[in-house]
């Protein structure tokens, strides 16, 4: 009996194409461009998937509500929250037990860095913006749901709180470096 000849050529040009090809009937995705890890030459770069569902700052960004500079600062306040938080902590088994106390770890000097810097972020953004910024960056609360937290339920409120929090991202890239001021003065007198 013949064999069936195949038609197909063995091109390696698709072998590393990792792209999903079935997504969740609820997923909510973007897409992003990130360094290739298997890249030969730095600075090569990919386009990627990443989710938003979760995470309130990435659909903004990828819905070009806000700008790079707003993005970066919020990722480095949700950076300092995350470092400066004392949390409750595993066991470390690996540690003398001694009396079944447990000791509080020493701060290190990045925990009270970040401290410092989150102080000062609430001096900049006063009480009211460091609260929408917590509930916003850190909680991960939607306009909608920040209305209902302080008993405002119209869309009048809504845009405000979003308005505000757009503030409070530009105040955060000035804070960290991300932005200048005069950067965000022109911003402001284009809208």
């Amino acid at each position: 009996m013949a064999r069936a000849r195949r038609n197909k050529s063995y091109k390696l040009t698709g072998i590393y194409d990792r792209r999903s090809r079935e997504m969740p009937f609820n997923a909510d995705v973007a897409e992003v461009e990130v360094d290739n890890p298997l890249a030969l030459d730095p600075g090569e770069k990919i386009m990627a998937i990443r989710s938003v569902r979760s995470d309130p700052l990435g659909r903004l960004h990828s819905h070009h509500q806000i700008d790079e500079a707003q993005y970066r600062g919020g990722r480095a306040f949700q950076n300092d929250w995350e470092r400066a938080e004392r949390g409750p902590q595993a066991v470390d088994t690996t540690r003398e037990y001694v009396d079944g106390t447990s000791t509080r770890e020493p701060l290190t000097e990045s925990q009270r860095q970040a401290v410092l810097r989150l102080n000062r972020v609430e001096r900049e953004l006063g009480t009211d913006g460091a609260a929408l910024v917590h509930d916003v960056l850190v909680l991960g609360l939607t306009m909608d749901q920040i209305g209902e937290r302080r008993a405002v339920r119209t869309q009048r409120w809504n845009d405000y709180f979003a308005r505000r929090f757009r503030e409070c991202l530009d105040r955060l890239a000035l804070i960290y470096g991300f932005a200048t001021e005069a950067g965000t003065k022109r911003a402001v007198r284009r809208k």
